[in-house]
């Protein structure tokens, strides 16, 4: 069963007799995945902004939008308006998706893995996850890449508080350390 119709009708029953709702638009969901992969060798080499649009679009099966920087900072040698990263926003069936293929096919095949950390929620209900590279996706070839780039995932839900996001994410089989 997908993770999508899974919500609809195990996770929806699950949340509601945990945390006593009255109605059943208060149950929190999933709204949307960010994802973020910022490329700091994208100042020397033009083209390494590309390649991880590319590495992105391949892993979420959507197209990366290219990141500008906003301001320019002298120290770290960015201007205006320089390409600096790409992003990638998942909704719907997409979405749902590409979190069941990272809780079930890449975060096992990092090494050591324990699980991920559970303190990184927000205060708001959304968490933030860091990966180093993403040779992890299936979907990525290790000869066809010109770099290891990490990138930074964001799951965004409607929960009010940390402890009810992290019972949703639980349940759409989140692997989170004890």
């Amino acid at each position: 069963m997908r993770l999508e119709e899974r919500y609809n009708k195990e996770i929806k029953d699950a949340m509601m007799a945990k945390f006593n709702y009255k109605s059943v638009m208060e149950i929190p969901k999933l709204v949307k995945v960010v994802i973020n992969m910022g490329v700091s060798d994208a100042r020397e080499n033009s083209k390494a902004c590309e390649n991880a649009a590319g590495d992105l679009a391949l892993i979420t099966g959507q197209k990366a939008i290219i990141t500008k920087a906003k301001k320019s900072v002298a120290t770290f040698k960015v201007r205006e308006g320089m390409n600096l990263g790409c992003k990638v926003t998942l909704r719907r069936s997409r979405m749902y998706e590409f979190v069941d293929r990272l809780f079930n096919a890449a975060l096992p095949r990092v090494r050591d893995f324990r699980g991920i950390n559970p303190n990184s929620f927000d205060g708001r209900g959304n968490y933030n996850l860091g990966i180093k590279e993403q040779l992890i996706f299936p979907e990525i070839e290790y000869d066809k890449i010109d770099k290891i780039r990490g990138m930074d995932i964001t799951f965004v839900t409607t929960a009010k508080t940390d402890e009810e996001a992290k019972e949703l994410l639980s349940l759409m089989g989140a692997p989170f350390t004890k």
